[in-house]
């Protein structure tokens, strides 16, 4: 690297409030969405603690995570025994069908082998009932939550599926990290196709349940074990995500079994709906239903209708790279401004994923930022003059001080209620959007008018 590449680039201190979350996050939300499943964190209690309180304060759900809970000895000598005990005693408190084990940056750097330490537990354990285990490399210096999320999902797919299975007429839906609205919508869509789906994780109802009489170690709904180890026989996967990994569970599956992957973005606005509705139409053979035909048509009405409150306004938009890359492509639709977009996540693609989605209707590019943390969007962003920010609740301090509306969208929503109930996808998902901007934005020329319109 020359002298004068080296003086361009700002000295690195460090991360002051990271545009993320930590990997083993990711991969136990996802085990949370397999029926009777049990998140495990291999690593110190600290961590499980800290993932608890964040998804609590999200979903407003009882969540349990187990834990290892090494201490300073086992970081010398080793987890293995506290891994094999503490599945004993998960086994023993709620009797899973499947415990997801996922591992910490402390017996990453320790060099824990826990795929050996499972064969162990296995061998000298074969003659209890054993649940199945399913485990997954999630160290959080190697990348975000959502990285800890498609890991857990192929995890799941490679260690569970390991034979074809008879042909079950199903279709995979590897959603991404979406809310428990967006499933329970996927399930209505799939259901009016006439398409037996498998959605992979379904959190629908296990991170956002009913009110029971009884505490319920753990909550009823995931998606069944037999429905993911019957994925090597479905007729196709529709994985949603621009900036997925290379290997996921999708290509998985399309490698050892020839279940063919339909990769598209996520459906979050009108162009990127029509290709998942495409993508159905295709595999079910059948054309789209009526409702949503009508969903639609309601749509672009609404874009016609409020086009005057919108068009031309600013917007920063931060959070997981597939759904900032879903809501700038809606964005552009609607006539929004990204003058920025960015996230924590790294060599995803970001750039090029978003310039493929607004190509032909954003009327700039926006400044794309991976690999960043609050800090560094804020000292951009403030020169920008946003007239809103678009992204979760850790967005709020900036908001606050600019003076500027945040619109909370994806994980986690600490400061409102409701955030596991907002709807993206589809375009009954993106007209739900598309009311809460445009009222965002005539509220807020209402309360800064002297006159304070009461018709706008």
């Amino acid at each position: 690297m020359s002298s004068a590449t080296k003086a361009e680039r700002p000295n690195y201190v460090s991360t002051t409030n990271a545009c993320k979350l930590c990997t083993p996050l990711g991969a136990s939300l996802a085990f949370r969405g397999v029926e009777g499943a049990i998140p495990f964190l291999h690593g110190s209690q600290g961590c499980a603690t800290y993932m608890r309180r964040y998804v609590i304060s999200h979903f407003r759900e009882p969540v349990d995570i187990a834990s290892s809970a090494l201490g300073e000895k086992n970081a010398i000598y080793g987890g293995g025994p506290n891994l094999k005990k503490g599945i004993l005693n998960v086994m023993k408190k709620y009797e899973p069908k499947l415990v997801g084990i996922a591992t910490t940056c402390l017996t990453e750097t320790i060099g824990d082998d826990v795929p050996m330490n499972i064969r162990e537990f296995r061998d000298e354990f074969g003659d209890l009932d054993l649940p199945e285990l399913v485990e997954v490399s999630t160290p959080s210096y190697n990348g975000t939550h959502v990285d800890g999320w498609h890991g857990a999902v192929r995890s799941m797919v490679e260690q569970l599926c390991t034979a074809k299975a008879a042909d079950a007429h199903r279709v995979n839906i590897l959603p991404n990290m979406v809310s428990c609205e967006d499933v329970r919508h996927l399930q209505d869509i799939c259901r009016d196709f006439s398409i037996a789906a498998t959605i992979l994780p379904d959190i629908s109802e296990t991170l956002d349940g009913p009110a029971l009489e009884d505490y319920v170690k753990i909550p009823s709904g995931g998606t069944p074990l037999e429905d993911i180890q019957a994925m090597s026989g479905s007729r196709g996967t529709i994985e949603f995500g621009r900036c997925l990994p290379k290997q996921t569970g999708g290509t998985s599956l399309e490698k050892a079994f020839g279940v063919k992957n339909h990769r598209i973005g996520l459906p979050i606005g009108l162009r990127e709906s029509d290709r998942f509705f495409e993508a159905l139409e295709q595999i079910s053979g059948k054309d789209m239903p009526r409702r949503y035909e009508l969903e639609r048509g309601r749509l672009i009405d609404a874009y016609v209708d409020g086009h005057k409150y919108v068009a031309g306004k600013r917007a920063v938009v931060y959070g997981e790279e597939d759904l900032v890359v879903g809501l700038t492509a809606f964005l552009a639709e609607i006539g929004v401004d990204v003058v920025l977009a960015g996230t924590g996540a790294r060599k995803k693609g970001l750039e090029n994923a978003i310039a493929h989605v607004t190509d032909g209707v954003a009327r700039m590019a926006p400044d794309v930022r991976e690999g960043v943390d609050f800090n560094d969007i804020a000292e951009e962003a403030e020169t920008l003059k946003p007239d809103l920010l678009i992204g979760h609740s850790k967005g709020y301090k900036y908001a606050k001080a600019w003076s500027v509306p945040l619109v909370r969208i994806g994980f986690p929503i600490h400061d409102r209620f409701g955030g596991q109930r907002i709807l993206h996808l589809g375009y009954k998902g993106a007209l739900s959007l598309y009311d809460t901007i445009v009222n965002t934005v005539i509220e807020r020329k209402q309360s800064d008018s002297p006159v304070g319109y009461g018709y706008i």
